[in-house]
This record gives C-alpha cells, sequence and structure tokens, in this order.
C-alpha cells in the first residue's frame, strides 16, 4: 500500500575491497544466495528470490554504492525522475546502473548518497538457503544534516513520518504500510545499517549461533524497539557496515496517523526490554563511495 511515488525499499550495493570475503559472509551469516555476476558486480538475494537485493561491487575501498528504491509503477517513476531534476539532484545515469530491472535513474543526493530509482524488479530462479531472511527491509542512515535528508525524503519523495525521536536527533519514515523504510539519525555522514526481515525472535538467535561458531559476535541484541516495535539483532559486515536482522515490524493502515514522539533520553524508542551504551553501537558505519559507482 503506497501513497507517493516510491512503493518500497529494493535493495542495497556496497563497495567492498575484498568481495570473496563480503559475499561468503552475506551467504553464510545472513543467508543470502547469489543469482549472478556481470564484471565487477555480485548479484545476491533472499527468500524473496529478486535479481538482486544486495549488490556488492569489487573496488579499491569500502563504501555505499547505491540504495535503491522501487517506484508506484510507472507513473511514479516519471514523476519521482521529474522531481529530482527540479530539485538540482546531478543525474548519474538515465537508464538503470544494474540488469535485472525494467527501467530506473539514478542520482546524487543528500550528503553524496547515491539513490537509483526504478521499476520492474525481476525474480530470480534460485533455491533460497535454508537459514535466508524473507526479504530486505530497510536502511538506516545517519546524516551530518538531518533536517535536509528528512525534507529530501518527505518532500521530494512523499515518505510519511512514523515516528520523531527528541529535537532534531533521529526520524522513521515510511512509504507504504510498513514502519519504517528509512530510518534517520543524526550522526557522521553514512550508512549505519541495513535490515532484513526474518520470521521470528528464534531466527535472532540463530544468527547469534553462526556468529559465535566463527568466532564472531553480536553488535546488539536480541532487543525490541519501542519505535517501531520490532524485534531486532545486529553484527558488523566485513565491509564496517552493520547488518539487522528483524522480526514483528509494526505495519500502519492509517495513512494520516501522526508520528509518535519520543523524548530522546527515554531509550524505551531503542531498545524496551534493557539499556544499552549505544556508544560502540554507534561507532561503525559505511560513508558514501567516491569511485567504481556502477557494475562494469
Amino acid at each position: 500500500m503506497a501513497f507517493g511515488v516510491i512503493s518500497e525499499i529494493g535493495y542495497i550495493s556496497l563497495h567492498t575491497s575484498d568481495i570473496e570475503a563480503s559475499t561468503a559472509h552475506a551467504k553464510d551469516i545472513l543467508g543470502l544466495v547469489e543469482t549472478g555476476r556481470s564484471g565487477n558486480a555480485v548479484y545476491m538475494s533472499s527468500a524473496a528470490k529478486k535479481h538482486h537485493e544486495m549488490v556488492y561491487i569489487d573496488a579499491p575501498r569500502h563504501g555505499v554504492g547505491q540504495i535503491g528504491l522501487i517506484a508506484s509503477g510507472r507513473s511514479g517513476l516519471n514523476l519521482a525522475r521529474q522531481r529530482i531534476r527540479d530539485a538540482g539532484y546531478p543525474i548519474v545515469s538515465e537508464s538503470p546502473l544494474h540488469a535485472g530491472v525494467e527501467d530506473g535513474f539514478a542520482f546524487i543526493g543528500p550528503e553524496d548518497f547515491i539513490f537509483e530509482i526504478y521499476i520492474g524488479p525481476e525474480s530470480a530462479d534460485i533455491l533460497a538457503s535454508g537459514h535466508a531472511p524473507d526479504r530486505f527491509g530497510h536502511v538506516n542512515l545517519h546524516p551530518k544534516h538531518l533536517q535536509a535528508m528528512l525534507d529530501f525524503f518527505v518532500t521530494t519523495l512523499d515518505f510519511r513520518v512514523s515516528d520523531v525521536i527528541g529535537d532534531d536527533f533521529a526520524y522513521f519514515l515510511r512509504c507504504n504500510a510498513e514502519h519504517h523504510g528509512i530510518a534517520l539519525i543524526k550522526g557522521k555522514g553514512w550508512l549505519h545499517h541495513h535490515a532484513w526481515q526474518v520470521q521470528s525472535i528464534a531466527e535472532l538467535g540463530k544468527v547469534g549461533d553462526r556468529l559465535h561458531e566463527r568466532g564472531l559476535r553480536l553488535l546488539m541484541g536480541p532487543v525490541r524497539h519501542g519505535a517501531g516495535h520490532n524485534m531486532a539483532a545486529y553484527y558488523v559486515e566485513p565491509t564496517g557496515a552493520v547488518v539487522e536482522l528483524y522480526a514483528d515490524l509494526e505495519h500502519i493502515y492509517d495513512d494520516e496517523r501522526p508520528p509518535i514522539v519520543w523524548p530522546r533520553d527515554n531509550l524505551a524508542w531503542a531498545t524496551k526490554w534493557s539499556i544499552y551504551d549505544f556508544t560502540e553501537f554507534r561507532s561503525h558505519g559505511l560513508f558514501p563511495a567516491t569511485e567504481a559507482v556502477t557494475a562494469k
């Protein structure tokens, strides 16, 4: 149930200086399956069996490649394209950056993040792994200039605000009935985490087991968030980005529901079951890449 030019969050693309280590980690820990390779790109998907929900780009340095947003049909794509032009954001490509989609374009948005808006994601004929997440769900960005990033998503792309944390600290934004597809927390100007939906809290425990078996650990969780009500667990992947697995995310079916406002010092917005020191949690992230933008 989309209400604007964007219907859902489509994929995340990350640059990695060790593509085999990154893809192996995504397979072993997250449960993604490789759907194909093209030049310096490896395409991966969850149980959703899309052509790509994750794209790793072989590059000299780790970084965020693109954030993919699926438009609400042809009319949504055309309107988004016109709004991006009118707003003056530089166009990177007038055609899709990756195979597996019908049409799209890419541009440089606020704080040098590259976004691709597209339609017609193709399916992939793959056998999902035994511990695959259901699908790709959302991204969490830590912009330096929070209000400018908020205005981009709300004014240009029609996202709506689900929850507000503190005074100019954090916003959770939705483009459909799901509580958030984009979360914004004021920070260093990087992507903090990409998030994947799983069936239940049991899957959060299992990812902790998989990490432990390889001498790794969870960064945080399992927790129950107040904002969004979802249960979640987090770990750090080889690029330095954080990965979230989550279950039981709130859905909002009233398009006009006013945002829920949380005082910043009420940490129940982040974790209702216990209190964490978020210093380490917020110390991980991945800045936008400055080269090797697209698959070659």
